[in-house]
């Protein structure tokens, strides 16, 4: 979509992150994803939301983090921006 600001941080072997990825990619959002365990910048990123944990999946959907949302909390969020 047009201007989307959504970004999932996850691992490839998360299986919750690759559940929230596929679901992205069917309901055609655009977003980004990074690798917390590949790209470092990514990595901190979350830590600095997280008291210095590295949690995942998290979606970012512009200033707000969502820590590990099921598909269904995803999708309202989602519809509340006007991304779905």
């Amino acid at each position: 979509m047009e201007g989307s600001n959504v970004t999932l941080y996850g691992t490839d072997w998360c299986l919750k992150s690759s559940a929230l990825k596929n679901g992205l990619q069917s309901a055609w959002v655009d977003f980004e994803y990074h690798n917390v365990e590949q790209d470092e910048e990514a990595a901190e990123e979350i830590k600095a939301q997280y008291n210095g944990e590295l949690k995942f999946p998290v979606i970012k959907l512009g200033d707000q983090y969502l820590k590990n949302p099921s598909w269904g909390q995803l999708r309202e969020e989602l519809k509340k921006q006007g991304k779905l």
